[in-house]
């Protein structure tokens, strides 16, 4: 739990460095009748690359009977208790018992130093702040704030031949699958991924799975189907905790 202090400022918008130390993970704790009425970020699941920064954008609320004297602390704690503290926030009172703080972080694989994410960070991220009321009331938010963080995985455009193909042949399809490497700031091979081949017919919108084929170690996708008529062929990997989901670039082959 955080020191608390009567001695709040209201903040501004304002630049803050972002800071990577360990954290240890409490549950929510309160005193009186302070609450957060809401937390809400702009989006749940980001999904980093190599190169592209996002932005977290959080907007929270708390609600004290004698008013809310700050939110503290705002910072955003990785699966692996790293912190990224906010790079701007900006408060303002709706009402004289509520403040509403907008905190906006950035994540970020590519800036070459300590605050690089790493792999080991990859997954459930927690948004812990502390409302501290007028008469010292307050509610410590720790673990109830969840978005995800994941590495972005990709595939290549799906290959599948020969085109045409006999009616009733054999087609092979083929394909890779790589996600970003946020250690090396690369997109490497993943391999033993079980990836879902599908199969869309020609003339209709909806894609059917014909069979699932897990990555060999270089990331590569290799399978034989039967060609009974024309269509377009994909690969699609549904997301894991750590991980993006992905979808192909089909490839139509007609079977005569």
């Amino acid at each position: 739990m955080r020191t608390r202090t009567a001695a709040v400022a209201t903040l501004a918008t304002s630049a803050l460095l972002p800071l990577l130390v360990p954290a240890a993970a409490h549950a929510d704790t309160a005193k009186g009748d302070t609450v957060f009425t809401s937390v809400n970020f702009n989006q749940k699941t980001f999904n980093i690359g190599v190169s592209a920064a996002q932005t977290v954008s959080v907007a929270a609320t708390a609600k004290d009977g004698s008013g809310i004297n700050g939110i503290l602390g705002a910072k955003l704690v990785s699966s692996d208790d790293r912190i990224i503290h906010a790079r701007s926030a900006d408060c303002t009172r709706p009402s004289s018992t509520t403040m509403r703080c907008v905190f906006k972080f950035t994540l970020d694989a590519d800036r070459t130093d300590y605050y690089d994410l790493r792999n080991s960070s990859a997954g459930t991220w927690r948004f812990t702040a502390e409302a501290v009321a007028k008469d010292q009331d307050f509610y410590d938010l720790e673990t109830s704030a969840k978005i995800q963080v994941k590495r972005l995985a990709k595939l290549a455009t799906t290959q599948a031949g020969p085109e045409p193909v006999a009616k009733g042949g054999r087609l092979t399809v083929t394909g890779a699958l790589t996600r970003a490497d946020w250690n090396t700031n690369t997109y490497v091979p993943h391999a033993g991924r079980s990836v879902a081949l599908q199969f869309k017919r020609s003339g209709t919108s909806t894609y059917s799975t014909v069979k699932t084929v897990t990555t060999d170690a270089g990331g590569k996708l290799r399978t034989t189907v039967t060609a009974n008529t024309s269509g377009t062929w994909r690969w699609k990997a549904t997301a894991t905790s750590t991980t993006s989901g992905a979808t192909a670039y089909g490839d139509t082959v007609t079977a005569k």
